[in-house]
């Protein structure tokens, strides 16, 4: 049995099912963490040089993002996942997708994290009438100085929230693909850089699909976690009613660090140790999300039309630091990887139609395909 378990073979170029690789596999049985305060060269994972966190930097980071997490808590009921999903978007500076029907904190959770870090918030409620403009901005003729006027769009925020996406067109969904890959938004053809830290949440309803467009792909690439809220416990329900009638919610969030803080926790994410077993482990997910008729039961592996691209790598790699930082860890370890899957992979893995006919959920082609990589 290879790193893939029986069916599997060493990543490489596709060849005959029959061919079998040793050598990764046995690069993997074993897996050093570094301590605290001790250098380590550089390796594969794009670990910048002499980065090894000090244990003060630790301290600090989990400091503050203590902070954060109970103002945090204070205003969004549970939502344990949910909390950690954001505030791995704010370590890495990459975009969420949540996913739930309504009523579930979204928004909540969203502006309250904006304020939080002391950061600008802006919501744009997605209509199917939505311009691009109206997100990215225009430039309005001033008759008096008989100029244009470059008015930004509210895309030009820390935060933005594009509540159900899904309901506007697909012209308008383009328009921000600019924003949350190069940071930057075209008016008038001159570039306008966005305010950093920047971050995009976005939201959708599963069960209210009428008047809506679908994300392509590539812009579903471009989030680098999807997570799934599900309804808050009996408990968790009785006490959102309980800080309802006490007032909590009434007044807004403040502001417990600065977005210079956030500047700082994300220059030491990427400083957090990715062991080269590690960063296999990562590429060797996604590989198989590509190749997967050869790793797992052909029954489920016809489901899949599309694997992910270098893209969900890189989601594992920067989410499984970030993680790591927030269990005040120097380093990462296999179940930061294990524990991201679904949502690195959920909107990566493309199902055909087959799969949405016979009700097979996403999740358990994941689960079916981590499986094969054998854990560091």
């Amino acid at each position: 049995m290879d790193e893939y378990g029986q069916r599997s073979r060493a990543p490489g170029p596709p060849t005959a099912p029959s061919s079998r690789g040793s050598a990764w596999a046995s690069s993997t049985t074993t897996s050093t963490q570094p301590q605290v305060g001790t250098a380590t060269a550089p390796g594969p994972g794009g670990q910048p040089s002499g980065a090894v966190l000090a244990r003060d930097e630790v301290e600090w980071a989990q400091r503050t993002l203590r902070s954060v997490s109970q103002a945090f808590g204070a205003k969004v009921v549970g939502q344990a996942r949910l909390q950690e999903t954001l505030l791995i978007g704010l370590l890495t500076g990459g975009h969420i997708l949540l996913e739930s029907v309504p009523g579930l904190a979204k928004t909540t959770a969203a502006a309250t994290l904006a304020r939080v870090v002391e950061g600008s918030f802006t919501r744009i409620q997605c209509t199917p009438d939505l311009l691009p403009s109206d997100i990215v901005g225009t430039q309005v003729y001033d008759a008096g100085k008989a100029t244009f006027e470059t008015r930004m769009g509210p895309v030009h925020a820390n935060f933005v929230l594009l509540d159900e996406i899904n309901r506007s067109s697909a012209k308008t969904q383009s328009a921000m693909l600019e924003a949350m890959q190069e940071r930057q938004t075209s008016i008038g053809g001159r570039i306008y850089p966005l305010p950093q830290p920047f971050l995009v949440l976005a939201t959708q309803n599963p069960i209210e699909q009428e008047g809506t467009y679908p994300l392509p792909e590539a812009q579903l690439d471009r989030f680098m976690l999807k997570d799934v809220l599900d309804y808050p416990t009996l408990e968790e329900e009785a006490e959102i009613l309980h800080r309802i009638d006490a007032g909590v919610f009434a007044a807004p969030a403040s502001a417990v660090i600065t977005l210079a803080d956030v500047e700082r926790l994300q220059a030491l994410t990427r400083r957090v140790y990715v062991d080269p077993v590690i960063v296999r482990y990562a590429v060797g997910i996604v590989y198989v999300t590509r190749h997967a008729e050869l790793y797992i039961d052909p029954t489920l592996a016809r489901f899949i039309e599309f694997g992910a691209s270098p893209r969900g790598s890189i989601a594992f790699i920067q989410a499984a630091r970030a993680r790591a930082m927030l269990a005040g860890r120097d380093h990462v370890v296999p179940d930061d990887v294990k524990a991201l899957s679904h949502r690195v992979l959920r909107h990566r893995v493309v199902l055909g139609f087959e799969a949405i006919a016979e009700g097979v959920p996403v999740e358990s082609v994941v689960d079916a395909l981590v499986a094969t990589v054998r854990t560091p």
